[in-house]
């Protein structure tokens, strides 16, 4: 295979990356004698531009494709309502595609691209939907793509995102303050990249205290109701009983409250609750819930830009944006 590649180019042209990035995917914006002389670097180097990524920069469809595990969860639609907003801002509407956890429908959603009804990609996953070569930068290989929450292990892919390990920390830490040693966790998935790291955050927070973990009260599920009312059964028929539950994502702690309730137990009197997210209902729990809210309008508007930059050809400050989270204490916790 080989290895030539886009410097390659730049230095035989006397131009900048930049400038072959244009003159290859957004002809319109370089000159005729600037196109010219870039296309005869790439002759010369016998450079193969990747063809998906240059063709689709020369016909616009005023789409962008946001390919999501799952649509009703609270979390994910309320970035899906920013990113519609922020994208109809700028002039493109938003085509949706609701995977149910697939990943043969991602790739089918990707493809939506490639047949050019969009022009980019927001993806809401940590698996990437198109073949790529790993010894090539995966920007050149690929059409315009953001990731959102769930970082794809890919190096030079822009992500939105938020400190999920120090967000998880800090909650903990809450509990902890709080004088809560024996705390339980309810894990989402944790094949995605936000429940390792907040699962991580727990056991840093739990050993920076000096608090043993009970393996036993890590329980491992789905970011769903029916994952926090089952895994708070199991938690309930234990003599050890934890004083506090974190659950990872606000989902999985209404499913706790109702297991809570139908056995008798009173939050937060009984066992406090942590959630996580703080999607819109959060506050109307009862209790109202403590949580880690992440920045939905944010994330969603975020995206939209970072998108729009990839798909003009601009060169990105970095790729990996994370932005604030902020602790919500409410009355789904209390001082022991």
């Amino acid at each position: 295979m080989s290895s030539i590649g886009i410097k390659d180019v730049a230095a035989i042209a006397g131009v900048s990356i930049t400038t072959v990035s244009r003159a290859l995917r957004n002809p319109g914006r370089v000159s005729k004698a600037t196109r010219e002389r870039v296309l005869a670097a790439v002759s010369e180097a016998g450079y193969t531009p990747n063809k998906l990524g240059v063709s689709l920069r020369t016909a616009k469809s005023g789409n962008i494709v946001a390919i999501i595990p799952d649509v009703g969860d609270s979390f994910n639609f309320g970035v899906i309502r920013a990113i519609e907003k922020a994208a109809n801002n700028h002039g493109y509407s938003v085509l949706l595609g609701d995977t149910h956890g697939s990943q043969e429908r991602e790739r089918a959603y990707a493809e939506m691209v490639r047949s050019r009804h969009a022009d980019g990609v927001i993806l809401f996953s940590q698996h990437l939907p198109f073949d790529i070569d790993p010894q090539q930068p995966a920007a050149q290989q690929m059409p315009p793509l953001v990731n959102s929450c769930e970082p794809v292990a890919v190096p030079g892919i822009p992500t939105v995102t938020i400190d999920n390990v120090a967000a998880a920390r800090e909650a903990v830490d809450h509990l902890i303050g709080y004088g809560h040693r024996n705390i339980s966790v309810i894990t989402g998935d944790m094949e995605s990249p936000s429940s390792q790291d907040r699962l991580l955050g727990f056991r840093q927070a739990m050993q920076a205290a000096g608090l043993a973990i009970n393996e036993r009260h890590v329980i491992h599920g789905a970011y769903t109701v029916e994952n926090g009312q089952a895994s708070t059964n199991q938690l309930l028929l234990r003599r050890d009983r934890p004083s506090a539950i974190f659950c990872f994502s606000d989902e999985i702690a209404l499913g706790c409250y109702s297991s809570l309730q139908e056995h008798g137990f009173r939050v937060p009197a009984d066992m406090s609750v942590m959630g996580f997210d703080d999607i819109r209902y959060a506050r109307h729990f009862s209790p109202p819930l403590t949580t880690v809210a992440q920045p939905v309008e944010a994330i969603g508007t975020y995206c939209v830009e970072l998108l729009l930059k990839v798909m003009n050809g601009e060169t990105l400050e970095k790729t990996r944006y994370i932005l604030p989270h902020e602790l919500v204490v409410r009355g789904s916790t209390r001082q022991l």
